[in-house]
């Protein structure tokens, strides 16, 4: 038998952390973050700033997979 995984997101065990609780989030973004920024931005058409924070990265990230249907 097989059990559900129950280490999602939304699960109590996760230990993702929002972006904003980051303890490096206001460091500058890493090159993996840049590179797939600018790939999101480039198909949902919109600029992002170059020094943007990792933080920040990972927010928009998120907003731009759902945009562009990459999230799923």
């Amino acid at each position: 038998m097989s059990e559900a995984n129950n280490t999602g997101p939304d699960s109590p065990q996760s230990t993702e952390k929002d972006p904003s609780d980051w303890v490096t989030g206001g460091e500058p973004a890493t090159g993996a973050q840049k590179s797939y920024l600018n790939t999101l931005a480039r198909e949902a058409q919109e600029d992002v700033p170059d020094d943007i924070s990792k933080a920040d990265a990972s927010k928009k990230i998120d907003e731009l997979q759902e945009e562009t249907g990459r999230g799923q």
